[in-house]
């Protein structure tokens, strides 16, 4: 049975006994499709070695059909991204779902979605509030039949300004009412009342499934989180832990387990107010 009471401090807890669960199940059944999540610092490793692809390699281990990168650029100056896009498309089928007004760089503020099928129908990219410069995609799609949207963010390192950021994309979300993931690197570890995400509750969940991810060689924080709305979409979420995961990015990527299946059986709700 799936424990719905895991909370971070749990999580914690066994990390530090070196006991950190690699994974929650919600339900076992009707799982058809993969996304994931992964910082990859830029391409440079654990090691200290820029290799972008060692990171590209890891993307390939994941096997998702839609996957968010952050920090795919330079965060500076011309902010140029890191991969060879067309190589990871040869090896993974796997392409960006929305063209940067700055040609040279992959993403919006680092984050770049990449999706192996579905049609996109819109594209925004949200400045959000912070001391720091940090920004989230919102891409519709259509995958296997159903209207998705999915947000992808990297929030920032002052509790105000993810408590502000939380707040903006759930803003920027609430007007549509189709299912939408929620992922990426969000730099918060607490839960509860601590937390800097309460914004996010009661629109996405859940909220609990904390999986230590950063750093990548000891995890023991559980900064990179995948959310939705509505949370019985989500039937498992696991870190993916490999050798060249733990060396290629300073965080491990963690992926999630959708049943679309459960959207045909109940009218789509509209957000709560």
């Amino acid at each position: 049975m799936p424990d719905h009471a895991q909370t971070l401090p749990s999580s914690l807890a066994a990390a530090l006994r070196k006991k950190a669960p690699g994974f929650i199940d919600f339900a076992g059944e009707g799982a058809s499709t993969t996304i994931a999540s992964y910082n990859v610092h830029k391409c440079v490793g654990t090691d200290g070695r820029f290799d972008p692809g060692r990171v590209a390699r890891v993307v390939g281990e994941i096997d998702a059909d839609i996957i968010a990168l952050q920090e795919a650029d330079e965060r500076t100056g011309a902010r140029l991204g890191l991969l060879d896009l067309e190589a990871l498309q040869r090896e993974t089928d796997l392409v960006p779902t929305h063209t940067p007004a700055n040609h040279g760089s992959h993403g919006w503020h680092g984050n770049l979605i990449l999706a192996r099928r579905g049609i996109v129908q819109d594209v925004r990219q949200v400045r959000l509030p912070g001391f720091e410069p940090r920004g989230a995609i919102i891409v519709d799609l259509e995958l296997k039949g159903i209207s998705l949207r999915v947000v992808a963010a990297h929030f920032g390192l002052l509790r105000r300004s993810r408590s502000q950021q939380a707040s903006a994309l759930v803003e920027a979300t609430r007007s549509v009412s189709k299912p939408t993931i929620l992922l990426g690197d969000l730099n918060e570890w607490r839960v509860r009342n601590r937390s800097s995400l309460l914004a996010l509750l009661p629109h996405f969940g859940p909220i609990h499934a904390v999986l230590p991810s950063f750093p990548s060689r000891y995890p023991l924080l559980a900064l990179d989180r995948i959310m939705a709305r509505p949370a019985s979409l989500i039937t498992r979420i696991e870190v993916h832990q490999t050798p060249l995961a733990r060396v290629a990015s300073d965080h491990l990527p963690i992926k999630a387990r959708l049943n679309l299946e459960v959207l045909g059986e109940a009218p789509k709700q509209p957000d709560p107010v």
